[in-house]
């Protein structure tokens, strides 16, 4: 998934459902120069979703112990 966000940052939302962010994302790599900041903006989107459903997983484990 980290190599979609990559190489296509656009992509990378739409499979994560995010179809409003793909679109902005998609404008934003339409240029050469913009084509950087989509793909590092996918690639902390996609590691702060990761972090995101990590840290639910341990709320939850610990609300049941």
């Amino acid at each position: 998934m980290t190599l979609i966000a990559i190489f296509f940052p656009a992509l990378s939302f739409l499979l994560r459902g995010r179809i409003f962010t793909a679109i902005i994302c998609l404008i934003l790599q339409i240029t050469l120069i913009g084509w950087i900041p989509a793909a590092v903006w996918a690639v902390i989107s996609l590691q702060n979703a990761r972090a995101e459903r990590r840290n639910d997983k341990l709320i939850r484990a610990m609300k049941n112990n």
